[in-house]
């Protein structure tokens, strides 16, 4: 069965998020895209406290001085489309309260008819835990443990109740309910979220490095999951960020997911093994207008497909 293909919403400042949103929704589900996707990032600092991803000296991409909120912006898309699933990748679990996190999902699946994939994580930036952070930044894995169990009881039969740090909530209904279980994707970037991922996740959420290095993280999560007693398999969504050049790459070193569509279908195809069930490919950093971003994703979709992706 072919893995399935997932595409990127434009949020980024060179987008009209009111126009764009819609218009490349309904050009990708028209394409064939089986999932569109949303990613979270709340603020630009000058200067940043940190490097991006926490690597010091690592500068935030200029792409990011301005990204549309994820869950408006996956509003828009549910909107404009009847197929496609919808999925964040990710939603920065301690940015939100946990409660009010976890009915926004329900009500947006409810609406879409059960197309929410919900991509939850912790983040890594201290000046956006320092405006927005329910908890301190050392206390972000707490604050996903709670936001997964507060989804639990919210999305589950009533009355809700639950009693954590963060969140209480007495004998209560609470809805709408979500059409059906709602998928929950997490990374796997330490051993303990590694154990997160395998006792309470559907699925797995890594960025694409390279076939080897994916086989060699999938191999290593699945013995963990062999050990840790579970049953059913682990989903995988691989997060492809693609830097789509008109013409090809032509340097002697070139970076995975570099260069042109054929390039990107290329590099997809030779990424294609044992384990992955879906790519999601954001294209929008680099391209000019929701025009360019439709016509690119359809380019390597239709070479992705022809070259067995």
């Amino acid at each position: 069965m072919a893995i399935r293909l997932g595409l990127g919403l434009p949020q980024m400042k060179q987008y009209d998020i009111g126009r764009d949103v819609p218009a490349v929704a309904r050009a990708a589900e028209e394409t064939g895209y089986e999932s569109l996707w949303v990613f979270e990032r709340v603020l630009f600092p000058e200067p940043a406290t940190q490097g991006l991803y926490g690597v010091p000296g690592l500068p935030w991409p200029e792409t990011y001085r301005s990204v549309a909120e994820p869950l408006v912006t996956l509003t828009l898309a549910a909107a404009s489309t009847g197929r496609a699933r919808l999925g964040t990748s990710v939603l920065v679990a301690p940015l939100h309260i946990p409660f009010q996190l976890a009915r926004s999902l329900a009500t947006l699946d409810a609406a879409s008819g059960g197309r929410v994939v919900a991509g939850l994580g912790t983040g890594w930036s201290h000046d956006e835990y320092a405006a927005a952070a329910v908890a301190p930044f050392e206390k972000r894995g707490k604050v996903l443990d709670e936001l997964l169990d507060v989804c639990a009881a919210v999305w589950g039969p009533d009355p809700v109740s639950y009693e954590g740090e963060l969140t209480t909530v007495a004998p209560s209904e609470v809805g709408p309910k979500p059409a059906r279980p709602i998928p929950v994707y997490l990374p796997a970037n330490s051993p303990r979220a590694s154990r997160r991922l395998v006792d309470r996740a559907d699925g797995w959420m890594p960025t694409a490095q390279g076939a080897d290095r994916f086989t060699e993280e999938w191999t290593r999560l699945q013995e963990l999951a062999a050990e840790r007693g579970r049953s059913r398999p682990i989903e995988v969504c691989v997060r492809v960020n693609a830097r789509y050049t008109a013409k090809p790459y032509e340097g002697a070193e070139r970076p995975l997911f570099t260069g042109s569509a054929a390039q990107i279908a290329e590099d997809l195809a030779a990424h294609t093994v044992d384990g992955i069930g879906e790519f999601l490919l954001d294209l929008q950093a680099p391209l000019r207008d929701a025009s360019e971003l439709v016509d690119v994703a359809a380019e390597v979709y239709g070479l992705a497909r022809a070259a067995g992706v």
